[in-house]
């Protein structure tokens, strides 16, 4: 393996100390140099070897920094990703990628012309939920696709403590450019650009400025419809995944345990890291002979947001392709500015 590749993170929140630093600091192939703490200093208690930074400019000043992770506020990333680039790093940028469609052409030219990878971090096309999905749709033991439903929904009546997702104007807010990045993203990953979308969205909360519900329907050839929802007064254990065709349905819930094991201290080298309990099975009805329904449970693929890392590594490296591409995020952008 080539020397690994020299990463601080722009924050040390939820994103940073969940989604990023555990898998940096375990991965061979990089080295958590230093993390972006502005007023609470608390990486060093599980990082004790790496470098706390009081500021941005800080860690984009320090040459030895390869690859910079944008994970600051969501209306921030755009700033942020350029100032990245321009100071000569490498980027992972949190989704959403940019609020606009525009500003994220702008980010990839900028990376092209300054020779610099620009990759966008979906970690949700490596839930279990979604792997499970993939390769039973991949599978063709569904037939013709009729319909897929894709929802992520929460049950929150209080407008949340950060503002740049609650506040109305701000770019990139709201729930349609949060959890919504995540649903279009599996969506585009499995069928591409759609040929044609609606998209409705409401306000339900007492007091919220800002969308915390939406609906898209997706229009695909052949007939294929994709419904995304999500919503934050949902009360209901809700299916997160459910595929119909001509030949079966699967249908199973959002059960990913990564970002609970995360968040308890569980780091990605854990064997039992990603693995769904008992009980967290598909259900797989095909119809047989005689219109005969036989139904199964699926058991769930391991969750690995690993691969993510890996492919960075290898983009970084060796200049391989990396799978979140310039073209997914441009149409993701599309749906969510609409």
């Amino acid at each position: 393996m080539q020397a690994p590749i020299v990463t601080g993170l722009m924050a040390y929140g939820m994103s940073g100390r969940i989604f990023h630093a555990p898998f940096i600091s375990t991965n061979p192939g990089f080295k958590l140099k230093g993390i972006v703490e502005r007023t609470h200093k608390k990486a060093a208690q599980i990082y004790p070897e790496i470098k706390s930074y009081s500021s941005i400019d800080e860690l984009l000043a320090d040459g030895e920094i390869e690859l910079v992770v944008v994970n600051t506020p969501s209306n921030l990333h755009f700033e942020h990703a350029m100032l990245a680039l321009k100071a000569g790093k490498h980027v992972l940028l949190e989704k959403p990628a940019a609020a606009t469609s525009a500003e994220v052409k702008e980010l990839f030219d900028t990376a092209r012309k300054l020779k610099k990878h620009l990759m966008v971090y979906q970690n949700r096309r490596f839930d279990s939920g979604f792997l499970s999905t993939k390769e039973v749709i991949e599978s063709g033991r569904l037939g013709n696709l009729i319909e897929v439903i894709f929802r992520m929904d929460r049950y929150k009546s209080a407008i949340g403590i950060k503002s740049f997702k609650e506040t109305k104007g701000v770019p990139a807010g709201g729930l349609v450019y949060d959890l919504g990045a995540h649903l279009v993203d599996n969506t585009i990953a499995l069928f591409g650009k759609p040929l044609s979308f609606t998209k409705t969205t409401g306000i339900y909360r007492e007091g919220s400025e800002v969308p915390d519900y939406f609906h898209y329907h997706l229009i695909y050839p052949n007939q294929l419809n994709v419904y995304l929802t999500s919503g934050l007064q949902i009360a209901g254990d809700t299916p997160g995944f459910w595929v119909n065709g001509t030949l079966g349905s699967f249908i199973k819930n959002r059960s990913d345990v990564q970002e609970a094991q995360l968040d308890k201290g569980m780091m990605p080298t854990d064997p039992d890291y990603g693995i769904e309990p008992a009980g967290s099975e598909g259900q797989l009805t095909t119809v047989g002979i005689d219109n005969q329904k036989i139904t199964e449970l699926i058991s769930s693929v391991k969750g690995d947001y690993r691969q993510i890392f890996d492919a960075v590594y290898h983009t970084t490296r060796n200049n391989a392709l990396y799978p979140i591409t310039e073209e997914h995020i441009a149409w993701q952008l599309e749906l969510l500015e609409a």
